[in-house]
């Protein structure tokens, strides 16, 4: 698991792109917030993410970028849902932090195109693993 450094540039990756555009969203404050809470990071430090963040630490990890990639798709989901007209951006803004985490270009393209297929946009975790895997061998 990810030490408390890599628990807050996580979080604080996902408040920034909550951000993104402009304000966070009463559902993504509560989604971030119970991340939060899964990752053992009190709502103390939580509310000090988001008006401070900390610097991107990059995890070393395969398997927990790919889970980071995960919690991202839900937020965005959640984000198009409630409010954000513009899929596009979303989507250009997901590739780019998937890329930033080291994540192979062919993959997020993949996760992202079969997105589309599924209900309410959430790819199984299962699915997600196996794309991911198959880019990784």
């Amino acid at each position: 698991m990810v030490n408390r450094v890599e628990k807050l540039s996580l979080l604080s990756e996902m408040i920034a792109f909550a951000k993104y555009d402009k304000d966070i969203k009463n559902i993504e404050y509560n989604f971030l917030l119970g991340v939060a809470k899964q990752l053992e990071i009190s709502r103390e430090d939580f509310e000090y993410l988001i008006e401070h963040p900390v610097t991107y630490t990059h995890l070393k990890s395969h398997s927990e970028r790919i889970v980071q990639f995960h919690r991202l798709v839900l937020l965005m989901n959640i984000e198009q849902k409630y409010g954000e007209e513009n899929n596009s951006a979303g989507v250009i803004k997901l590739y780019n932090f998937g890329l930033r985490m080291g994540l192979s270009h062919e993959s997020i393209t993949k996760v992202l195109y079969l997105m589309e297929s599924f209900p309410n946009k959430i790819v199984p975790p299962d699915v997600l693993i196996d794309i991911f895997k198959t880019q990784y061998n």
